[in-house]
């Protein structure tokens, strides 16, 4: 009984860990390395829109959009929408002076009397947008100047329907295990790019051809990773959704709340890939694209488990039969905290089993803000 609970442990620690290092070292080596097999046009310059969701951002607002002013795109093809979600604050005020001040920025600020949603908020700011492609930006979210130029280069393909960004973590309070998991992770998300598309995007920069976010709906507004999802569906009616190598975006970490920051993304993402699999079966997914979701999808809801099913299986055996093989794997593991990348991995898969329990109780559609 002892070596049948203690190997069935094994197992699972094994499948654990094993899966994803598999999966990160094939996405590295097979896809990292392939050629875009885009072709991009740094001369191609669309008219485009930018949505800005605002809630509380008066500390915040002012420099975003000096952000976007400072952008080497043409001006005059360029559409700036604020839409604000009932701000307890001076945001819409801010906005508004701004405007009066910078009349060569073609800005617009859209009012909810209500808070329902991010996008809630996107999809209103969406019957006012214009042009070829839509931005959507996250107000903490500091864009680089070539960021549209370098992001829209990439549409000059028709195969490409949506592109976003990686992401650098800044802040005053930035936690190691959030720096080392964002290198893993931007890695994977430009190897699945070049693969065919990856399921993730990110809200500090992500951008979509206005007449594919049409056909497929808008953005969701029953899950939380509105664009993560926008895009996949994107990618599902067979098209690019892709992450760049060089188009890197500043994200600014809180400086209060940070496990229920990266709780409540987990939650989100957790929403979007348990949507797709009921979805996909309408779609003829391509191959690699069916490779990436299935993995995705088993790493973000189903692995976090196999984390957690061996620690319980060996502190029964600790328990019930005192067994000292079992008391030496518990503590080999304890020890291995040490190791950064290690400790960064079971850090991100606590977010995880979190996440879902969390998700049984709310989905976190409107949540409240976290000081940055």
């Amino acid at each position: 009984m002892i070596d049948h609970l203690t190997t069935l442990a094994l197992i699972l620690a094994l499948i654990h860990f094993g899966t994803p290092l598999t999966y990160y070292w094939y996405a590295k080596t097979k896809w990292l390395k392939k050629p875009w097999n885009i072709k991009t046009d740094k001369n191609y310059k669309p008219n485009i829109t930018i949505i800005i969701p605002t809630y509380n951002e008066a500390t915040l607002i002012k420099d975003k959009l000096e952000n976007l002013r400072t952008q080497n795109y043409p001006k005059d093809k360029i559409k700036v929408i604020v839409v604000d979600s009932a701000s307890k604050d001076n945001t819409t005020e801010i906005v508004e002076k701004y405007a009066k001040k910078h009349p060569d920025i073609n800005l617009k600020l859209l009012r909810e009397p209500v808070r329902t949603g991010k996008a809630h908020a996107l999809n209103l700011a969406l019957k006012h947008a214009k042009g070829d492609i839509v931005f959507i930006a996250d107000v903490d979210a500091k864009w680089p100047k070539n960021a549209l130029s370098e992001a829209v280069k990439w549409f000059a393909d028709p195969k490409v329907g949506a592109v976003s960004c990686l992401k650098k973590p800044v802040g005053s309070k930035i936690r190691d295990t959030e720096e080392s998991y964002r290198q893993y992770y931007n890695i994977l998300r430009v190897a699945e790019s070049k693969a065919y598309a990856t399921p993730i995007f990110h809200g500090e920069l992500a951008a979509f051809r206005k007449e594919l976010l049409k056909k497929v709906g808008g953005f969701p507004t029953n899950i939380g990773a509105d664009d993560s999802h926008t895009a996949t569906k994107i990618a599902l009616l067979g098209f690019r959704a892709i992450v760049p190598e060089d188009l890197c975006i500043e994200e600014v970490i809180p400086n209060e709340g940070y496990f229920w920051w990266r709780v409540r993304r987990a939650q989100h993402l957790i929403q979007h890939f348990i949507k797709t699999l009921k979805e996909v079966r309408s779609y003829k997914v391509a191959g690699e694209f069916k490779k990436i979701l299935a993995l995705e999808f088993f790493l973000h809801v189903i692995n976090p488990w196999l984390l957690l099913a061996p620690i319980l299986l060996l502190a029964v055996t600790m328990a019930m039969f005192s067994s000292p093989f079992a008391v030496s794997i518990i503590m080999l593991g304890l020890m291995l905290l040490g190791i950064k990348r290690y400790r960064t991995w079971v850090t991100q898969q606590l977010y995880l089993i979190a996440a879902a329990l969390r998700n049984l109780r709310s989905k976190e559609i409107v949540w409240s803000k976290q000081a940055k």
